[in-house]
């Protein structure tokens, strides 16, 4: 027999047991809707700005001002905090402002974190988080990620496979910090195996010995990148179809082929064997390295194929339909962050409004400031509605 007390804490078990779920559905709720936050920005010394800051205090976050006037700029600074790289620049030191060797970007997180980035104009940049030196650089991805779009993207659609490895590159690198270590790893081999190659110092003997040591570091690495890029590449697909599905308001499919610098790699291969295999091209195609100076086996040599019912964007793609596949990959990019880590990451539109029609201006603009921060250049308000407006802070540059 259960006496009252008894049967009181009895049902309060049952009742705590059944409405577990529900509990734990509301934490999940509770924890994928957290924000990454951008709450200040203070810049020196970058770019054309001598020296700026600013409380972002809304989620949608509108830079107005005329062309040249440091738009794209400030937004690039945001950029940089987060990825350490910006896509507008090849070398850091173009980011400093002219008359000076240090730039400084400062950004505050979640009214807690305090990052900042130094360039120098001797010397690599250096991280700090909470006035720490960052032992490496890439630990502030642990703090801070963004998804850029400008209008320059088209080139991973329309141009060069370089444009399309740096994108993919840039992928991984927010999935996985470390991959920008790898990637500079295998960036200076490569630039130290063309170099013993092309110079007239090295006598023959050495060339056997040398070479080897290239070739057991490079296939390691360049193992490494390859099943990283085909991982991200795989895991980034649905999303893309999703949107260009979205998007394009069309029964078309899509495509997206892994195009790789190495041969005859099976999708089922282990590490160890994929190396050996690398290892065997790399030793193969020595001879016409030696004449060239150049390596023709490694990740530097990776394409990505991007298809519209079988047929490539890149070569047939009307203006159009390219347009919508970099929209639908830079949508996907937020998507895969955002569920990767259950944080939104912050989403960079750099003049981008301009290049697409009204359908997908209205589509783009009701996709953003939902979940993820965002900030938006323009040199006009036409392209906005007036509740989109309401709900943004403006900056007037």
């Amino acid at each position: 027999m259960l006496y009252p007390t008894e049967l009181h804490a009895l049902n309060f078990f049952n009742f705590f047991k059944e409405n577990l779920n529900i509990l734990n559905l509301a934490n999940l709720t509770k924890e994928c809707i957290k924000q990454i936050f951008l709450n200040n920005l203070k810049i020196n010394n970058f770019r054309n700005h001598k020296s700026f800051e600013i409380d972002l205090k809304e989620q949608r976050t509108i830079v107005l001002g005329c062309n040249g006037i440091g738009k794209s700029n400030l937004l690039e600074s945001v950029e940089f905090l987060s990825q350490l790289k910006s896509s507008r620049s090849l070398s850091d030191k173009d980011l400093i402002e002219n008359d000076s060797d240090l730039a400084v970007i400062g950004g505050q997180i979640d009214f807690k974190d305090d990052l900042k980035v130094h360039l120098l104009r001797k010397g690599a940049k250096k991280v700090y988080v909470n006035d720490t030196l960052l032992k490496r650089n890439s630990e502030i991805k642990n703090y801070i990620r963004s998804i850029c779009f400008c209008s320059n993207d088209i080139d991973i659609v329309r141009s060069e496979p370089s444009y399309r490895r740096i994108w993919i590159d840039k992928v991984v690198s927010q999935l996985e910090p470390v991959y920008v270590e790898l990637l500079s790893r295998f960036n200076r081999l490569l630039k130290q195996r063309s170099h013993f190659w092309r110079s007239e110092s090295f006598l023959k003997d050495q060339v056997p010995e040398m070479i080897d040591s290239f070739d057991i570091q490079m296939s390691l690495i360049s193992t490494r990148i390859f099943r990283r890029r085909r991982r991200a590449l795989s895991k980034i697909k649905p999303y893309v179809e999703y949107w260009h599905s979205h998007l394009s308001k069309s029964k078309e499919k899509i495509g997206i082929n892994f195009l790789s610098g190495i041969d005859n790699i099976l999708q089922e291969e282990e590490e160890e064997e994929i190396s050996k295999k690398i290892a065997e091209q790399l030793y193969n195609q020595r001879s016409i390295e030696e004449l060239t100076g150049k390596c023709n086996v490694g990740p530097h040599r990776d394409d990505i194929e991007f298809l519209i019912n079988d047929i490539s964007v890149r070569k047939y793609g009307s203006s159009g339909q390219q347009r919508t596949f970099i929209l639908a990959l830079k949508m996907a990019e937020l998507d895969l962050l955002r569920k990767t880590f259950n944080e939104p990451p912050i989403l960079i539109l750099d003049d981008v409004l301009a290049e697409l029609d009204i359908t997908r201006q209205n589509i783009l603009l009701n996709s953003v400031g939902k979940d993820s921060q965002c900030l938006i250049s323009a040199t006009h308000l036409d392209k906005f509605n007036q509740s989109f407006l309401g709900s943004s802070q403006m900056i007037y540059l």
